[in-house]
């Protein structure tokens, strides 16, 4: 299986190794300082224990230097998916899947608009990964549910997927249902990042106070609440299993978003929050919650993007 990682970050580079090690040709596509450090090093993983093991890897910041793939990982963060999306023209063959697995819940439908609907999956995935230095991914073991947009039984592309990540040690999947999947995630994830992000720290210190951990509670509810009114048959006891899912990580865990805010990234504050305040009005669904850790956190958004912008 020939696998191209668009977007080859923290997750993708993880996800694209173990892809690697399972038997993929695999191509990751990255830019800067990480890109340079994974050419000439390849891609060393640190387990979250600290052991540490080398990847040779083949890594490009050119798409068309690849041709067709079988699969394409999408993992560019959300604000840029429409301006990423344009690059996978060239990866395109008659089956190719692409397969996004970032962050929110309305990432496919920008890349369908580019590439056709034929050619996107949809996936979650639950890892907590950073990027250490340039070349360097800490991350524990991912858990990936792949599945195809129109729903049904695994299809060969999306087996063959799994058995190869699987070969390569990643909690592989098949979903009948992808759109659950998706919001079954963003459920825990609108969350677990609103509250990280707005009180900057981690998970150790949110779990002892607990007007923050009713707030995580709160703002799972209300995504809950507006997955419900949209039509999405998300069980009844999900926000229960996400919240303890949550509350059940290593004390120094956090979100991305709260990474990106503390070291002046973009974040995906829209893709997130953004999202669940627009899809509350658009269904009469109240965001109380929701809109006060927006209003905490656009503010930062605005100063980063505005930093990233000028350099």
């Amino acid at each position: 299986m020939k696998v191209a990682v668009l977007g080859a970050g923290a997750v993708g580079g993880y996800v694209g190794a173990c892809l690697a090690k399972g038997g993929a040709d695999v191509t990751l596509i990255a830019r800067g300082a990480h890109f340079e450090a994974m050419r000439e090093h390849g891609l060393t993983l640190v387990t979250p224990d600290g052991e540490r093991s080398n990847v040779a890897v083949h890594a490009t910041d050119d798409s068309t230097s690849i041709g067709p793939v079988d699969v394409v990982l999408f993992l560019v963060k959300s604000y840029d998916t429409e301006a990423a999306a344009e690059r996978l023209r060239p990866l395109i063959g008659e089956g190719t899947g692409v397969i996004s697995l970032q962050n929110g819940i309305d990432n496919e439908a920008k890349i369908a608009a580019v590439v056709g609907e034929e050619h996107v999956l949809g996936g979650s995935a639950y890892i907590l990964a950073a990027i250490e230095s340039p070349g360097v991914v800490r991350s524990g073991r991912a858990r990936i549910v792949v599945g195809e947009l129109k729903g049904g039984p695994p299809t060969p592309r999306v087996e063959q997927f799994v058995e190869v990540a699987r070969a390569g040690g990643i909690n592989a999947q098949a979903g009948p249902d992808v759109t659950t999947t998706k919001w079954e995630k963003y459920v825990l994830l609108v969350a677990f990042s609103a509250v990280t992000a707005a009180t900057q720290l981690t998970i150790g210190d949110i779990r002892t106070s607990e007007a923050a951990s009713a707030m995580l509670r709160a703002v799972m509810t209300e995504a809950w609440t507006v997955g419900r009114a949209k039509g999405v048959p998300l069980a009844d006891d999900l926000v229960d299993r996400q919240y303890n899912l949550v509350m059940a990580q290593k004390d120094d865990e956090a979100a991305s978003l709260r990474h990106d805010l503390l070291t002046g990234h973009r974040m995906e504050l829209e893709a997130l929050q953004g999202t669940l305040r627009r899809l509350g009005r658009e269904t009469g669904v109240p965001t109380p919650w929701t809109d006060a850790a927006y209003a905490i956190l656009q503010p930062w958004a605005i100063r980063n993007e505005r930093g990233a912008t000028s350099t």
